[in-house]
């Protein structure tokens, strides 16, 4: 993460996330968007973190600081925009859907998605620019996942 440095700020915020950054930070704020994470969610981070492909190098641990910064991110006034924002900057085009399925899985680790964590789905899928049908399939997808019997 760079960081913008400000005098007398006492916790810099980052001015870019990295690529694995970006993804963590689409699941925390998929998590956060209901005002509350739940264990399944936080299960559902760690566990996506250690088995795809594009967290490679990147440790489960490093979710806390992730977490740290887009709570401290959500805390301004355009925080929301701007998270979004440095997410779409630091993916490449093939990487949003994956962002965006992240956020997805997230949602649907809980067994269902409140009002609050549809409205941010939409949001997130306007602001890293994802056709609305290739969103749905992803949307379902997720969901098809996470059916129980």
């Amino acid at each position: 993460m760079d960081t913008n440095l400000m005098d007398g700020a006492p916790t810099p915020l980052p001015t870019r996330f990295s690529a694995q950054e970006a993804l963590v930070c689409a699941m925390v704020l998929m998590g956060v968007s209901d005002r509350g994470m739940t264990d399944a969610e936080l299960a559902a981070m760690s566990r996506l973190v250690r088995e795809l492909p594009a967290f490679g190098d990147f440790h489960a641990g490093e979710i806390d600081t992730v977490t740290e910064v887009v709570l401290g991110l959500l805390d301004q006034a355009d925080g929301l925009d701007r998270a979004s924002e440095m997410i779409r900057d630091a993916l490449p085009p093939r990487l949003r859907e994956t962002a965006y399925l992240l956020a997805c899985e997230i949602a649907a680790a809980d067994g269902e998605a409140s009002q609050e964590e549809l409205r941010f789905l939409q949001d997130f899928r306007i602001a890293l620019d994802i056709d609305r049908l290739i969103a749905g399939a992803i949307e379902r997808a997720a969901k098809a996942r996470f059916q129980v019997l």
